[in-house]
């Protein structure tokens, strides 16, 4: 089990207070928020894979949202009733680290928000995944690309 002492040394401060302590950063504050290319998110503690790059959309919070995890076996969902409100937070499994929460009011075809902190991720883009360890995912990827790629002169 990893100490609070060897989270920090780990984390940035901000992460740790979001991931460690369960807090939330600013809205619109979020690098990743404006993150487009493709690749995957994975936790910024414990670099478990959470969301793909396929999942995220803008949903106007002013955090990174995604209509579902890479595997729900990935996630943790636990009943949040902090600040008044009945929220789930979403953590990951293998830390137990704070990412943020999730919501039924996305998009299809989950209709499910995962709001999540960028502080509690760490992106990794396609061209880097097998050099990261994430190997595993590149065909994802490329069979997105070979779909929507047409065959020269046709439209």
């Amino acid at each position: 089990m990893t100490t609070d002492a060897e989270w920090r040394q780990k984390l940035t401060s901000e992460q740790f207070r979001v991931l460690r302590q369960h807090g939330t950063e600013r809205p619109f504050t979020s690098p990743l928020n404006d993150e487009h290319r493709k690749g995957v998110f994975v936790c910024a503690a414990c670099a478990q894979e959470l969301y793909r790059s396929d999942t995220k959309f803008d949903s106007g919070t002013g955090w990174p949202s995604f209509t579902k995890p890479i595997s729900k076996a990935n996630v943790v969902e636990k009943r949040d009733s902090s600040f008044g409100m009945e929220r789930t937070e979403v953590r990951s499994k293998s830390s137990e680290s704070h990412l943020g929460h999730v919501f039924d009011d996305g998009p299809a075809p989950t209709g499910e928000r995962y709001c999540v902190n960028s502080a509690a991720l760490h992106f990794i883009p396609v061209e880097k995944l097998k050099e990261e360890g994430y190997g595993q995912y590149l065909s994802l990827f490329q069979s997105q690309q070979s779909e929507g790629q047409q065959p020269q002169g046709q439209e």
